[in-house]
C-alpha cells in the first residue's frame, strides 16, 4: 500500500511539475493580421481568428511546453497600419508567426517586417504573386492561392469555351493589377484578345461608369480582376444594368462561397471561377466545415480553411523542430507534405509558393441548389503543378536556375 501511495504521489508531483514549467513558460503567440472591419472582412476576417483558434485547440493547445496564443490586428486595409502592427507584434507582443494578412497591399507591407526580423510570415487571403516572386523572402509563405492560378484556371477555361475577347473591371491596387496583368497573358497566350481595360477605386460603391466602358467594348467577356465587395458590387450592378442578357459574361477572376452567397444564385448561376477549396468537395472538408459552422454561423472561405492548414502545419513544424527558430521550423514545414482537409500531397517549394490543387467551379442554379451555401459543381481538378506559376518561370532570387 505505502509503494502504491508513493507511486500515486509521484505522478501527482510528476504532472505538477509539468503544469508549472508550462506556466513558467512564455505563451508562443501567432498574430493574424486581419480585415475585421471592411470588404475582405467576410473572406478572413473574424473568420480567420476562429479558424487560427481551431487549430490551435485541435494541436492540444500547447507546444514545446508552451501555451498557444492566438492574437490578432485590424489593418482596415491600409498598408502602413499593416506595417505597424506586424512591428508591434514581433517587437513589443513577441509574435514568432503572422498569418493571413488578407489583403495584397498590406501582406507586402507586412512582408517587409517580418523579413527585416527573420520572422515566418504565412499568406492566406492576400492573391499577388509578388508575394512569392519579387517578394518572397526565406520565411514567407504563400498559401492558398495566387493571381498566377486564378488565371490561369479561371482565364484558360473561359477561352477553350469560346469566351475570346476581354475586358478588365479592375481594382486599382497590387491585387487587381497582378490579376488583370496574368489574366490578359493566359487569354493572350491562349488565342483570345484583350479589348481594354478600366481601373476602379478599392472599397467603391458606384461601378456604373466603369460598367458601362466596359459594356461599350462588345468583349465576350468582363473579367473583374477585384474581390470582396467590389466583387459583390460589381456583379450585382452588373445583373442591374443587363450586361449578362445582352449576351456578355462577367467573369469574377477571384471570388469565394460567402460572395456568392451575397450576391444570390439567381444573379451568380453560371458564373465560373477558382478555388482552393470548398466546403462540399468531399468527407474531410465537410467534416471541418460543419465544426467551423458551429461557431461562426457560416462556411468557411478557402483563405479561412487555408489559416487552418496553415497554423497546424507550422504548429507540427516546431513540435518535430522543438524550436521556434524560424530557420529550423521553415525546414521542417519545407520538407514535410501537407495532407489535412485543405490539401492533399501540398508541398512548400523554395519560392515559399505552397503547391495544391485548385478546382474549376460553375455556380449552380437556384433549381439544382439543396440550400444555403450549395453553390458549386465541381467542372474540374486542376493539379498543383498545372495550377501555379512554375519555378522556371519565378522571379524570386531564392530560387537556384
Amino acid at each position: 500500500m505505502r509503494r502504491v501511495l508513493a507511486g500515486v504521489l509521484a505522478c501527482v508531483f510528476a504532472i505538477s511539475a509539468n503544469a508549472s514549467l508550462a506556466q513558467d513558460k512564455p505563451p508562443l503567440k501567432l498574430g493574424g493580421i486581419l480585415d475585421m472591419s471592411s470588404l475582405y472582412a467576410d473572406i478572413t476576417g473574424s473568420g480567420s481568428e476562429t479558424a487560427a483558434k481551431m487549430a490551435a485547440e485541435d494541436f492540444g493547445g500547447t507546444v514545446l511546453g508552451r501555451k498557444i496564443e492566438i492574437v490578432v490586428g485590424d489593418h482596415l486595409n491600409k498598408a502602413d497600419l499593416s506595417a505597424n502592427i506586424a512591428r508591434d507584434m514581433i517587437d513589443n507582443q513577441g509574435v514568432e508567426m503572422i498569418f493571413d494578412v488578407a489583403a495584397s497591399a498590406t501582406a507586402l507591407a507586412a512582408a517587409e517586417i517580418a523579413k527585416a526580423r527573420g520572422k515566418i510570415i504565412m499568406f492566406n487571403g492576400p492573391g499577388s504573386i509578388r508575394l512569392s516572386n519579387e517578394a518572397c523572402g526565406p520565411y514567407t509563405v504563400h498559401y492558398v492561392f495566387d493571381t498566377f492560378a486564378q488565371a490561369n484556371v479561371t482565364g484558360l477555361a473561359a477561352v477553350k469555351s469560346g469566351l475570346d475577347t476581354w475586358f478588365f473591371l479592375t481594382a486599382d491596387y497590387a491585387f487587381g493589377q497582378d490579376l488583370e496583368k496574368d489574366t490578359s497573358n493566359v487569354v493572350v497566350k491562349s488565342g483570345g484578345k484583350v479589348l481594354g481595360s478600366v481601373r476602379h477605386p478599392i472599397n467603391t460603391s458606384d461601378f456604373s461608369s466603369f460598367l458601362l466602358q466596359a459594356q461599350a467594348s462588345k468583349a465576350k467577356v468582363i473579367g473583374l480582376a477585384n474581390a470582396g465587395g467590389d466583387t459583390i458590387n460589381a456583379i450585382k450592378q452588373g445583373a442591374e444594368f443587363g450586361i449578362t442578357k445582352g449576351g456578355q459574361k462577367i467573369s469574377p477572376l477571384l471570388a469565394f462561397v460567402t460572395d456568392i452567397d451575397s450576391v444570390g444564385l439567381e444573379t451568380a448561376q453560371g458564373l465560373l471561377l477558382a478555388e482552393a477549396f470548398y466546403w462540399d468537395l468531399n468527407d474531410d472538408t465537410r467534416a471541418f466545415s460543419k465544426r467551423f459552422m458551429e461557431r461562426t454561423k457560416r462556411v468557411p472561405t478557402s483563405a479561412q480553411a487555408g489559416v487552418y492548414s496553415s497554423v497546424m502545419h507550422y504548429l507540427q513544424a516546431v513540435k518535430a523542430a522543438g524550436t521556434t527558430d524560424a530557420a529550423a521550423v521553415m525546414k521542417v514545414m519545407k520538407e514535410t507534405p501537407i495532407n489535412d482537409m485543405f490539401a492533399k500531397n501540398g508541398r512548400i517549394r523554395e519560392d515559399g509558393r505552397m503547391v495544391h490543387d485548385m478546382y474549376l467551379f460553375e455556380v449552380k442554379k437556384p433549381s439544382e441548389s439543396k440550400g444555403r451555401w450549395d453553390d458549386y459543381k465541381l467542372l474540374a481538378t486542376v493539379p498543383g503543378d498545372q495550377a501555379f506559376q512554375p519555378l522556371s518561370e519565378s522571379r524570386c532570387p531564392l530560387v537556384k536556375k
